[in-house]
């Protein structure tokens, strides 16, 4: 059947919206997250049931159409977008059950991490998830998933018990521990590569006040600071996580005038637990140095998970990142000299804690490889829509990688741009070869393509 008749006629009977080029929504259903990618697919599927996304795939397996799956829409690539092919959009199904006696809650593909964090809060309970609000928990469990957690509680992907697949012959099959065992050794960091998750079931922890914000200092004490930070962190307890960033300061009340706009070192950190043992734990970090602000106060998960929501919106994006052991001096050294030379407002360069409890986890006991690491490195190019000279934000982005790139071990999946079959093994490591014959058992003709790929052995 020729695509276009296919696609009016998967309309019919469709509980979702197909959304075609010549419809009054399409130029909004078309974006995604990071707006320096402009593809224009022939249709997007926004399913709201199961039914809508086996009718959408099997249109795609039928048609030859490029299949592009997008749950939350946040991954930097653009993957979850396709030029002509057809966008499954997840986005609509948006179920959130808590299982407060178990602990555990099943997630609809659509659930942002700020809206599972606010429905299990309800309950005492708390996700484990990345560091933004408004990413998508379908695409960060898959890929591995560090966040605020996970020094303590594991990465994302530790946390997932269970999971619905929608696979490439359009079967629904469940994986866990016990079922498809291999299925679901592969959706522990292997992202979107063997098939469409349409419920995940994730662990809960009970979470209460926890002691978090954010420490700020000047440029000039960056460097001594991130020594001390590498040293506290290579012994602090896992309930500790203290994230580094150089960005731009905003123009907010408790930053000097002179240093609005300019770039600051932040320490971003959270202690799970006791609050007097936080003031403990806490206080040596928050006393390095000389800040000239400390934001650090007793607070919930679900206000923290909102901590970064203003670097969190969308903006054309360039990322690149490293996985590595504990900062040396010569990456501390390359961190601050990128940070002073940002070239963007919105730009910066991230240090995120790993170790602890995702560090103890055997490296082939899930597709997730590098459990050696103890920071993820993020390298954020970002600026405005419309800016003339996007290239020497890349370029910067780009120059701060390499400089860095001694230093690493690897990198999470998440955080690759479309880097090509080079950065996929970087990736996956020794763990590639059996993510390929997974592959090859679950999606042999490599339908789901449009990702951080790895082929069918």
């Amino acid at each position: 059947m020729h695509p276009e008749i296919a696609l009016r006629n998967l309309a019919d009977g469709f509980d979702g919206e197909v959304i075609l080029p010549q419809d009054a929504g399409y130029e909004s259903a078309r974006r995604v997250w990071n707006q320096a990618i402009d593809r224009k697919p022939a249709a997007i599927a926004r399913c709201r049931t199961r039914a809508d996304a086996v009718a959408a795939l099997a249109l795609a397996r039928e048609t030859g159409l490029e299949l592009a799956v997008r749950g939350g829409g946040h991954g930097f690539p653009g993957f979850s977008t396709t030029e002509g092919g057809l966008v499954l959009d997840l986005g609509p199904m948006k179920r959130i059950a808590v299982d407060a006696d178990r602990r555990t809650a099943a997630v609809g593909p659509g659930v942002r991490w700020g809206e599972l964090a606010a429905a299990t809060a309800r309950h005492g309970l708390a996700p484990v998830g990345g560091h933004v609000a408004d990413v998508g928990v379908a695409g960060l469990t898959l890929g591995g998933g560090n966040g605020w957690f996970s020094r303590i509680f594991g990465l994302a992907c530790d946390n997932l018990v269970a999971a619905d697949v929608l696979t490439a012959s359009g079967r629904v099959v469940r994986a866990s521990a016990d079922e498809n065992e291999d299925l679901f050794w592969g959706l522990r960091g292997g992202g979107g590569n063997l098939g469409i998750v349409l419920e995940f079931t994730l662990r809960l922890h009970q979470v209460d006040t926890l002691l978090a914000g954010m420490v700020l200092h000047r440029l000039d004490d960056a460097a001594d600071v991130l020594r001390f930070v590498s040293e506290y962190g290579a012994s602090a307890p896992d309930e500790v996580n203290v994230a580094a960033a150089v960005l731009a300061a905003p123009p907010a009340p408790f930053v000097p005038e002179e240093l609005h706009g300019r770039p600051v070192l932040a320490l971003a950190m959270c202690h799970v637990g006791p609050l007097a043992d936080g003031e403990r734990a806490l206080a040596a970090v928050r006393g390095a140095g000389r800040p000239f602000a400390d934001l650090v106060e007793p607070t919930t998960f679900e206000v923290l998970q909102h901590m970064f929501d203003a670097q969190g919106r969308p903006t054309p994006y360039h990322m690149r990142s490293h996985l590595g052991g504990q900062p040396t001096g010569d990456l501390i050294d390359a961190v601050v000299e990128a940070g002073g030379g940002l070239t963007s407002p919105d730009s910066g360069v991230l240090l995120l804690p790993m170790g602890g409890a995702a560090g103890r986890v055997a490296p082939d006991a899930s597709a997730f490889r590098h459990r050696e690491a103890s920071y993820c490195l993020e390298i954020g190019a970002a600026w405005r829509t419309g800016d003339e000279d996007a290239r020497r934000h890349v370029d910067w982005a780009d120059r701060t990688w390499t400089a860095t790139r001694s230093w690493a071990t690897g990198v999470e999946v998440n955080h690759l741009g479309d880097e090509g079959p080079e950065g996929v093994r970087r990736a996956y490591g020794y763990n590639y070869d059996r993510l390929a014959r997974i592959k090859r058992t679950w999606d042999p003709g490599n339908l789901f393509r449009l990702n951080q790929n790895v082929p069918p052995a």
